[in-house]
């Protein structure tokens, strides 16, 4: 006597696992599959994929992948709105280091700087160059 072993089933087929069983041990010859059971399986095979889901399912993949393409999407409800929102800024993997030497009517400047941000150069530049 050979026992049947049952098809590694995720637990999100189940309940449509069960569905196509009872459906298949009702009828008899070659009936085609109702719509409603095809829709199911194509929702399903949007999940877990649709190789997977015909090969449990002993469906035609062809078949099954317009249907899931097919399926309306699933709608799931909107995640509630942030109470608290932090935004961290990216972190440099070293900090950026820059020398800079100017030389006008008023002297020599230099300016180094280690960081993420840099001085106002712009202002800086126009102090040395203008004349008081």
């Amino acid at each position: 006597m050979t026992t049947k072993t049952l098809p590694d089933v995720p637990v999100g087929m189940h309940r449509v696992y069960r569905r196509f069983e009872h459906w298949r041990s009702s009828h008899r010859g070659r009936l085609p599959i109702p719509k409603a059971l095809w829709a199911s399986a194509g929702e399903v095979a949007r999940e877990h994929g649709v190789f997977r889901t015909a090969k449990i399912l002993r469906l035609e993949y062809g078949k099954l992948k317009r249907m899931a393409e097919s399926a309306a999407p699933v709608r799931r409800a909107p995640a509630p709105p942030a109470e608290f929102l932090e935004l961290v800024p990216p972190q440099a993997v070293s900090p950026a280091e820059c020398l800079i030497e100017l030389e006008g009517p008023r002297g020599k400047m230099r300016i180094q700087w280690k960081g993420a941000t840099a001085p106002d150069l712009a202002g800086l530049s126009r102090a040395l160059w203008e004349s008081a």
